[in-house]
């Protein structure tokens, strides 16, 4: 698997909006992508900073997104961002959440 992590700065009281914009738009986009997995969204609102990791089956699956529809993806988040979000990539290694949701349930 493979891991794309973007990272953006909210603008002042927009976190809702920025809920709602990825709930109804980006989600259902997202899960009509090639090889899309999932997504983990974290929001500091304290200083309105946001890290959204994608993940991906493969390299070239994340790529193809991101040529075609992250474009979109921006546009639409273009009255809630500030600036340009940075976008990273990573090989993806491991995954512990499934493992600490069982221990907490056992």
């Amino acid at each position: 698997m493979f891991g794309r992590q973007v990272t953006m700065k909210l603008k002042d009281g927009a976190v809702a909006e920025f809920n709602r914009i990825t709930d109804s738009e980006i989600l259902p986009l997202l899960r009509k992508q090639k090889g899309f997995r999932d997504e983990t969204i974290l929001i500091a609102p304290e200083r309105a900073e946001v890290i959204a990791t994608s993940f991906w089956d493969s390299k070239e699956d994340a790529e193809t997104y991101s040529r075609s529809d992250y474009p979109e993806v921006l546009k639409v988040l273009s009255n809630v961002i500030e600036g340009t979000p940075t976008v990273k990539t990573f090989d993806f290694v491991r995954l512990t959440v499934q493992q600490a949701v069982a221990a907490r349930l056992a």
